[in-house]
């Protein structure tokens, strides 16, 4: 349960959520609370439809998708794929820059050592079991850290609660970017896949994997307040932040040589275990479709690893192929919950099990609110391919 909770919190918490949370926070300001308060809501309503309907199928979600319609679930993989690749080639670079940070090497030396490190947690006999035990660590440092450089900006903590609840300003586009970062495309199955391979299946598990998809939602928003908060403190104090490398500049303005230290643990173990979520997940997707890939699931993972790791040193990290598969995967959460609803209505897919009809009308809102917030996207992002 712990483990999927934490793979989950970790594949969202990557080098995009620590820039966007800063940026965003420059932005609205205390106001960003608010657009926390509804990605939360909206999160937890996504993940424990999806975790749970995962879990009573006993099936993964492209095995589902194809029980709903014939080559559906392939549609789905091919995205979550596409997605996971290009954001891991983001999340190497992330690992990167994050030892550069810590240690001065070059950023590519450091994709290098961090996907090493990553490869090594897939080739020890008990992979599941040391993925699990190394995210958790990473995690719960992330936090503390996090937290250390919250309290020493000392941000104005009840303007933020105010306007968490009652904001200045609403920004739709806003919500949708943060709400695709914490659940978007892999991230959505991440947990519900690791607690399927696990054993952690069936209508009498559900209590045990509902409270594991709200924990995951919970440790990722712990860390997007602290961020937040951190941000607030250094903004509230008139502090000028670098747009160049904006969260690196917070932690600098925060705790000085110290603080950039401590950015560049938070980048590493931040990206890293995006690293190892997205391989993960990503791989979960396609070893259904041949009995050859699932008995060496571990290759194909290992292989995702090397293949993001050489296209960063190779080529760098290549922006038009992010725009447009981000812009893709803002779209991936509805189609996968919609059909995950549909299945869930289906006696071959999950038998004499009846889902809450309050899970079902909140996440059939959720579908269409993403829907329009994901066409949104689309219009505004394929425009920037062509510039």
């Amino acid at each position: 349960m712990l483990g999927a909770a934490f793979l989950m919190a970790t594949s969202a918490i990557g080098p995009g959520f620590l820039t966007q949370t800063t940026v965003f926070t420059q932005n609205l300001a205390s106001s960003f609370g608010f657009v926390i308060l509804i990605s939360i809501i909206i999160d937890i309503f996504a993940q424990t439809n999806v975790w749970r309907i995962i879990a009573v199928a006993e099936k993964k979600g492209q095995d589902i998708a194809n029980m709903v319609l014939p080559g559906l679930g392939y549609i789905l993989a091919l995205l979550i794929v596409l997605g996971g690749l290009a954001f891991n080639i983001g999340n190497i670079a992330g690992a990167g820059l994050g030892l550069n940070a810590m240690t001065g090497i070059s950023p590519k030396i450091g994709a290098i050592i961090s996907a090493v490190i990553a490869v090594l947690i897939f080739l020890v006999k008990e992979a599941g079991k040391v993925m699990d035990r190394f995210i958790q660590i990473a995690g719960l440092v992330m936090i503390a850290l996090m937290l250390f450089v919250t309290w020493k900006t000392a941000p104005p903590v009840g303007e933020a609660v105010i306007h968490t609840f009652v904001p200045d300003e609403i920004n739709f586009f806003v919500i949708m970017t943060i709400v695709g970062g914490s659940v978007g495309g892999y991230i959505t199955f991440a947990g519900g896949h690791r607690l399927l391979d696990a054993g952690l299946k069936g209508t009498k598990a559900l209590p045990e994997v509902t409270k594991s998809s709200v924990m995951g939602i919970l440790i990722t928003t712990i860390m997007r307040i602290a961020l937040f908060l951190a941000v607030l403190g250094v903004v509230s104090k008139g502090l000028q932040i670098d747009p160049s490398n904006p969260p690196a500049s917070v932690f600098k303005l925060a705790a000085g040589n110290a603080g950039y230290k401590i950015f560049g643990i938070i980048m590493w173990a931040a990206a890293i275990t995006s690293v190892v979520g997205a391989a993960y997940t990503s791989v979960s997707f396609i070893q259904t479709f041949s009995e050859k890939l699932n008995r060496n699931s571990k290759w194909a993972i290992i292989g995702f690893i090397v293949f993001s790791t050489l296209c960063f040193v190779l080529i760098g990290k290549p922006v038009k192929v992010l725009l447009l598969v981000g812009a893709l995967n803002s779209l991936i959460l509805p189609i996968a919950l919609g059909v995950l609803l549909i299945a869930a209505y289906k006696k071959k897919i999950v038998g004499d099990y009846k889902h809450p009809l309050w899970l079902t009308i909140s996440g059939v809102i959720v579908v269409i609110a993403l829907i329009y917030m994901g066409g949104y996207t689309l219009i505004n992002q394929l425009p920037l391919l062509f510039k």
